[in-house]
């Protein structure tokens, strides 16, 4: 996602990708190198005076560090493409507190703090968003747009194009992920469907829509059939309600917002144009362009001082920890990704009575104080969570504010 964003940025008017932070300098320098940036053109800089000299001079800067980033001062705004939470706790409050606009691309971080650092950066004076391009951002362009129009939204979702596997790990999906030039561990989120359940979770802290059901129904249908599908069950569809979220298995890469509209001439507009007879009808935007994107979100933010997409107030929903296989008593886990577990989409009225655990709150080093059979949602009191993490320490912090609903 950083490579990508750094060569379309290299490529647009207007803007910059002036400094890029990594876990060592070759990576970083290998970003603007893959941009076509000559290599004589970028500058390693050990401090934020070296890094603000270095731009200035129209050098491209590359960092081990990722402190200078958001004290530099030539910059104006920060995207964290990381998708570890507990990193991106810190990118973001250094970000905000260094007076720079945020654009997270890690949606990891902003299901289990993204009111809190919303919060954190209205005080601030700043803006803290999510990007054009994830699958969230580019779902609430059509929100908005069909909301704009008149129109009754009532689903929101995504198209999901890799079958789900809820016991995938890294093992399985190792020769997959060599042939498609993947980390494993990332092809294995999205397999097991956790990347497809944080962003669902984030779609509704944005709109306060909610999953219909745990996890959601996971339908496969093509475009038309949401016409359909997405009616309530006593009008022939699957759904107990409307003002949900939902994946669907056939229409990927792309996003949608099925509607309705009372009015008789509109609904034979959209009939005429080939949506449908109704009374439903699916707006589907058949790409998102992940970071390639997101340099529109980081302009809207420093010229328009308009965010993307964010957290209405409090999360609505959370993703939720479930074991992946039996748990044995201290047995470690291992976060988005891995072997032990898996995350899920539930509202937050139904996680928090039975204390299930916020996905994104497993960091290294936590281990299981009680066993958990394969499939049984983690509470807090089933695991020892380092609470020395930032992560936790601003969840524990969120969890006592008070958010306007």
């Amino acid at each position: 996602m950083g490579r990508g964003l750094v060569s379309q940025m290299a490529l647009m008017k207007g803007i910059t990708p002036a400094i890029v932070s990594a876990t060592t300098t070759e990576r970083a320098k290998q970003a603007f190198l893959n941009a076509g940036i000559p290599a004589e053109c970028i500058a390693v800089a050990k401090t934020a005076d070296e890094a603000a000299y270095y731009i200035e001079s129209g050098k491209y800067v590359a960092t081990d560090d990722f402190s200078l980033v958001s004290s530099t001062g030539p910059v104006d705004c920060v995207v964290d493409a990381t998708g570890i939470p507990d990193v991106g706790a810190r990118v973001a409050t250094e970000t905000i507190r260094g007076g720079k606009h945020i654009v997270m691309l890690n949606v990891e971080t902003d299901v289990v703090i993204g009111p809190y650092l919303k919060h954190l950066a209205d005080t601030q004076g700043v803006i803290y968003t999510g990007s054009a391009g994830d699958e969230p951002g580019s779902v609430m362009e059509l929100y908005s747009f069909a909301r704009a129009m008149g129109m009754e939204v009532l689903v929101v979702g995504k198209g999901k194009n890799n079958g789900l596997n809820q016991t995938a790990n890294p093992d399985m999906m190792e020769e997959e992920a060599l042939r498609r030039k993947m980390n494993p561990k990332m092809l294995t989120s999205f397999r097991d469907g956790t990347k497809t359940m944080v962003e669902l979770a984030a779609m509704s802290n944005a709109t306060g829509f909610v999953p219909d059901i745990v996890g959601a129904h996971g339908i496969a249908s093509d475009v038309m059939g949401l016409n359909q599908l997405y009616k309530l069950k006593q009008d022939g569809g699957i759904l107990h309600r409307h003002g949900v979220v939902e994946f669907v298995e056939g229409i990927a890469p792309g996003v949608f917002v099925t509607v309705s509209s009372d009015n008789e001439e509109v609904a034979y507009q959209l009939d005429y144009l080939a949506l449908g007879p109704g009374p439903l009808w699916t707006f589907y935007r058949p790409y998102h362009l992940c970071s390639l994107e997101t340099p529109l979100t980081v302009a809207k933010c420093v010229i328009d001082g308009e965010a993307t997409i964010v957290p209405r107030g409090g999360l609505v929903s959370e993703c939720i920890a479930v074991a992946k296989k039996d748990l044995a008593v201290g047995e470690l886990l291992d976060g988005i990704g891995g072997y032990t577990a898996y995350g899920t989409v539930m509202e937050k009225s139904q996680s928090d009575p039975a204390g299930y655990l916020p996905f994104g709150l497993i960091t290294p080093g936590c281990r299981m104080k009680q066993p958990a059979k394969q499939g049984e949602c983690l509470t807090y009191d089933m695991v020892e969570l380092d609470q020395s993490t930032l992560i936790y320490q601003l969840r524990s912090a969120q969890d006592a504010m008070i958010f306007e609903s």
